[in-house]
């Protein structure tokens, strides 16, 4: 499954690449529409100029510092009023650039001959056709000592009024509204994509961890050393059977029932873990020290289920020694929204390389990036022959 979403995302990936190229150039083609150029003058010549250099580098740069930075930096993170005043600014830039209008301007003046389309029919302006002598007729009008017919004189070039800063290049301004709306649409799809796949991992990492700890915890080997445990004491006739047999049975409902839901009550989970220390108990005696603290208002928040459930097997998995004394830590501590689950073990086997890339903890990791993203923060040390997980989370 997890092969089948990478595989998914490296096709959305090219998808993507492909489609930002094909758009790219169309928009370059498309101001080759409205450029007058003369005989001599080609596409290549044209793509060549400065002008339009300019006009293609001032929209693509528009483009991707709008698409990844003002709409995720700014406007994604509600910071509304930044956001607008650097749109403006930088609508006041590609007014004062006027890249259209340049890239157009340098054209005037010639035959009136499009790009892409040489055969245009002659407009008003363009020269009259040499005048037929030998077909004069009365009503031709006079002509100038050089054979030619007067046309309209040509525009003053020299003399046309300068545009002032003030001046609004409407079609550059357009495009840039056009370049806006297409990054904002991009980014925001983008963003829904990245919200869908983020769900879909951690719903595939709670299902892993799940099964993960189903087969480390309750497998058959823990229920028969559990039973075994509970049938001893019900021989001895025990005052505390009945108490390990409701235990057990709230450890299966809540893997069962309780964690398949994306969260649950933070006292549930505590609950959950306190069941599983007493029935451990059962299995290691009473050699071990324990140290297992709660504080704060568990049942006033909620956490997402098996997240701290995956530290205190694994310290129970690895922190036990049969031949040395054994002390063990497990504090939770909940101070307003904020979580802070520490355990600490002893290393008694260097050569096990499980502490940190464990499959349970590994899943654990990958399910607090997603579902408590910029909101945890995890520190695991296996120094001084220590293992100490340390966990501070906002619930």
């Amino acid at each position: 499954m997890l092969k089948s979403l990478h595989l998914h995302m490296v096709r959305i990936k090219v998808f993507s690449v492909v489609l930002h190229l094909a758009g790219w150039l169309l928009f370059m083609v498309f101001p080759l529409l409205f450029i007058n150029g003369n005989q001599n003058q080609t596409v290549l010549s044209v793509l060549t100029t400065l002008p339009y250099l300019i006009f293609c580098l001032c929209y693509i740069v528009l483009f991707y510092v709008h698409t990844y930075y003002f709409v995720p930096e700014l406007f994604l993170k509600k910071k509304y009023v930044t956001y607008v005043l650097s749109v403006l600014l930088l609508l006041l830039a590609i007014n004062m650039i006027r890249p259209f209008d340049q890239l157009v301007g340098q054209n005037r003046g010639n035959s009136g001959r499009s790009i892409l389309n040489p055969t245009r029919p002659p407009s008003f302006g363009d020269p009259s056709p040499p005048h037929d002598q030998n077909n004069s007729s009365p009503l031709t009008p006079k002509e100038n000592i050089d054979g030619r017919t007067p046309g309209p004189p040509p525009p003053n070039m020299n003399n046309a009024p300068q545009r002032g800063v003030w001046y609004v290049d409407i079609t550059s301004i357009f495009i840039f509204l056009i370049v806006l709306a297409f990054s904002m649409a991009i980014r925001l799809v983008k963003q829904w994509q990245q919200t869908e796949q983020r769900a879909l991992r951690a719903e595939t990492d709670k299902a892993n961890a799940e099964l993960s700890f189903l087969k480390a915890q309750i497998n058959p080997h823990f229920l028969y050393n559990t039973l075994n445990n509970i049938y001893t004491l019900s021989l001895m006739q025990n005052e505390h059977t009945s108490e390990s047999i409701m235990k057990l049975s709230n450890i299966m409902r809540y893997v069962i029932d309780d964690a398949t839901h994306d969260f649950v009550s933070l006292g549930s989970e505590i609950e959950c873990i306190s069941n599983y220390i007493d029935l451990q108990k059962l299995r290691i005696g009473s050699k071990p020290k324990l140290d297992f603290k709660v504080e704060g208002e568990i049942e006033k928040y909620k956490i997402a289920p098996l997240i701290l459930m995956t530290f205190v097997e694994n310290l129970f998995k690895y922190g036990i020694s049969k031949h040395e004394n054994t002390e063990l830590k497990i504090n939770v501590l909940v101070v307003e929204n904020q979580l802070t689950f520490i355990s600490q073990n002893a290393i008694f086997d260097r050569k096990k390389p499980i502490h940190t890339t464990g499959i349970g903890i590994k899943n654990t990791k990958q399910r607090l990036d997603y579902l408590y993203p910029e909101k945890h923060d995890l520190w695991i040390s296996d120094s001084d022959n220590l293992f100490i997980v340390k966990l501070k989370l906002l619930l």
